[in-house]
């Protein structure tokens, strides 16, 4: 699943290229997780402004209103001057004056959702619960604490839940919590504000590295350009179940929380 790097990369990949683009014509394809809002009919005309993100969520700014597209389990975007025709699993087009923008999602998980504004109700049902940005003047130190510290869930699973911070999904909540030492079974309450701190940072470093390195490809994501992301590549323990930690050369392990797989090494990472 597409998270918060990969979400970003894919807004930076298309954002300056779109910007000023007017629309001309809108094509919807099979239903996706939730309905598009409005008539196709009623976007031809307005002017893309800008393409924002809110944790996995991009915004795109409309001259009147705003889209916001999610990339669900399996989506991606591809902006081209020009593209073939529309495949089984593309199910959104904007075509603009500066290009054909497509939803193509093989799993139709991802969605296009129409609002007035950000602060309209549909935007908010969607946007409302988000948690702190991570590279934000919010997530501090202090914030990430109080956030977590009255919390009887596993850390893992408090990470995933998107409530204190944004974005930091499966992969990557793997790899920060191995890098801060932390065990990804222990409650979120029995950390000390020490290992909250260590892990504060470990989140910020692992999400910078996945932006610099283009997001992750697992399967089959790409920007924006058709451009792979390489992260994986590096990944202490995401993936690598019976290989040697790079550290300890101890064997990585693999459980299941919440059903979903988490990798850590069971010598370097404590409860």
């Amino acid at each position: 699943m597409p998270e918060l790097p990969e979400v970003e990369v894919t807004r930076r990949s298309f954002a300056d290229r779109i910007a000023d683009g007017r629309i001309v014509a809108v094509r919807v394809g099979k239903p996706l997780r939730w309905p598009l809002g409005i008539d196709p009919a009623q976007l031809i005309g307005r002017t893309a402004l800008a393409v924002r993100r809110r944790g996995k969520y991009l915004l795109l700014d409309l001259s009147e209103g705003t889209l916001l597209l999610h990339l669900g389990m399996s989506g991606r975007l591809v902006f081209a001057n020009h593209l073939p025709a529309a495949g089984p699993h593309d199910h959104f087009d904007l075509q603009t004056t500066k290009g054909l923008l497509r939803l193509h999602d093989p799993r139709r998980f991802g969605a296009v959702v129409y609002a007035q504004s950000e602060i309209a109700p549909e935007a908010q049902k969607l946007l409302g619960k988000l948690g702190a940005e991570p590279f934000g003047a919010a997530f501090t130190k202090d914030y990430f604490y109080q956030n977590i510290r009255t919390r009887q869930s596993p850390i893992k699973q408090v990470l995933l839940s998107g409530q204190p911070v944004v974005g930091v999904g499966n992969i990557y909540a793997s790899e920060a919590l191995f890098h801060a030492g932390i065990r990804p079974q222990t409650l979120a309450s029995k950390l000390s504000r020490v290992r909250a701190d260590k892990l504060h940072a470990a989140a910020l470093q692992v999400l910078q590295d996945a932006l610099d390195l283009g997001g992750s490809t697992l399967r089959d994501f790409a920007n924006a350009h058709g451009e792979d992301g390489h992260f994986q590549l590096q990944a202490a323990v995401y993936g690598r179940e019976g290989l040697p930690c790079h550290v300890c050369t101890t064997a990585i392990r693999r459980i299941f929380q919440g059903q979903r797989s988490t990798f850590y090494c069971p010598k370097c990472q404590r409860p």
